[in-house]
């Protein structure tokens, strides 16, 4: 049962689409488990690049079936216009399956995301505003529509109803905004529901079957570690669970199944939205990773705060996730540095802490604890093995495993599909 999952080991944008590109052409499903439009994955094919947000980065792979499984949250209109978008460049969307127990964002969970966001003012979260939280808790309240619901009318309605009861409520008297109407929102969703058709499909099912014919499933996270709704720096987190965990209820299969779980880190950090960040940089370092790395959201077109290596956040993705392997992610970006700082501690209250603390106001106060390494200005983006790469940039490498507490097996050397060292295969 060679199941894998490839999840993001830092706050997101680490490249996890580059990685199950790679990793497409050898795998029979690629499944996205969590999380909704609020994710993107930059995916370069040849001089093609593709920006995708709900769609498995598998599918681009021709051979690969791209899987949305239950644990996401969709918003149909982004979907069929990314599917649209992929069709008129010549890519073969039709293999696509998505969960019918998948959750619906609806109109009025944008409208209530970003409505509430505005709200807050200054103790904002920092979400996208495309309505991924209030759809997560309307799953959690029960009163959450789902992919299967847009086949039934009458049951569409009633739970339409149930969720504005409240909603509406809300809207006109807290935030003076106009009431929604069922019926409004019912025919856009039902508008919906032939369209999506040849997609849904029962996930759990096909997936567990594939396994058990010993097919090859890769299971792809939306978002970082440390923007997990348990495991994440709450409350600046996503609402899903991107840690591996996730895979196995967002996709529908047992963790015996789960053979290898590989953590994709950036070679420096990165993070999108508010929330405490103790390697940030606001010096001419922090715009250069930026301008170098093209830091910029793939969804939300903000730009990223920018940091140095923190080893000590990578520890932590290791012990949450159970990392058997780290995929380490634009190496290249770091070419030109004379020495590059990575964080290997935190200093809170005068005290050296090498481990993440469970304090939110611990980890708002911590100071890191850097050690510099030596960087090289050799083009490391044509290295095809690791013997190839500068020995200070080996060196680097070889710190960053050590300090991570799993084996680094491959390593990205540039954006495109072919500039990757691959150090051991994950399959």
């Amino acid at each position: 049962m060679p199941a894998l999952v490839l999840l993001g080991a830092q706050w997101g944008d680490e490249g996890k689409g580059k990685a199950t590109d790679l990793l497409g052409g050898s795998v029979d499903y690629v499944v996205r488990y969590q999380g909704g439009n609020n994710a993107g994955h930059t995916v370069v094919v040849g001089d093609q690049k593709y920006a995708l947000h709900l769609l498995p980065s598998g599918i681009l792979s021709p051979g690969c079936t791209p899987v949305i499984g239950n644990g996401v949250v969709v918003d149909p209109s982004v979907l069929l216009s990314e599917l649209s978008g992929l069709n008129e460049r010549g890519v073969d969307t039709s293999k696509l399956l998505l969960s019918g127990n998948a959750h619906i964002i609806t109109p009025y969970n944008v409208t209530v995301d970003k409505v509430t966001e505005r709200f807050l003012g200054k103790r904002k979260i920092g979400t996208t505003g495309r309505g991924i939280g209030p759809t997560y808790a309307d799953k959690i309240n029960r009163v959450g529509i789902r992919v299967q619901d847009l086949y039934d009318e009458s049951i569409l309605t009633q739970k339409v109803e149930a969720a504005l009861d409240i909603k509406n409520q809300v809207l006109t008297k807290l935030y003076n905004r106009r009431a929604i109407a069922v019926d409004q929102v019912v025919e856009e969703l039902l508008a919906y529901a032939e369209k999506l058709r040849p997609y849904v499909s029962d996930t759990v099912l096909v997936l567990n079957q594939a396994l058990e014919e010993d097919k090859v499933v890769l299971f792809e996270g939306g978002q970082g570690t440390l923007l997990d709704i348990d495991h994440g720096t709450y409350p600046f987190v996503t609402s899903s669970n991107p840690t591996a965990g996730g895979a196995c209820t967002g996709a529908g299969v047992g963790p015996t199944k789960i053979s290898r779980v590989i953590g994709i880190l950036k070679a420096y950090t990165t993070r999108v939205g508010a929330g405490p960040f103790p390697t940030e940089l606001f010096d001419e370092d922090g715009e250069a990773l930026r301008r170098i790395g093209g830091e910029r959201g793939v969804t939300t077109g903000r730009d990223r705060r920018c940091g140095w290596f923190d080893a000590v956040i990578a520890r932590y993705a290791t012990r949450v996730n159970g990392l058997t392997d780290f995929f380490l992610t634009k190496l290249d970006v770091l070419t030109g540095w004379e020495q590059i700082p990575v964080c290997v501690a935190y200093e809170i209250d005068g005290k050296r802490v090498e481990e993440l603390p469970y304090s939110q106001t611990d980890f708002h106060h911590a100071k890191p604890v850097y050690e510099m390494l030596p960087g090289w200005n050799e083009d490391i983006s044509k290295a095809k093995s690791f013997s190839d790469l500068p020995k200070n940039a080996q060196a680097y490498v070889k710190a960053l495993e050590e300090m991570s507490g799993a084996p680094i097996s491959a390593i990205g050397v540039g954006p495109g599909r072919d500039e990757t060292i691959e150090i051991n295969s994950f399959l």
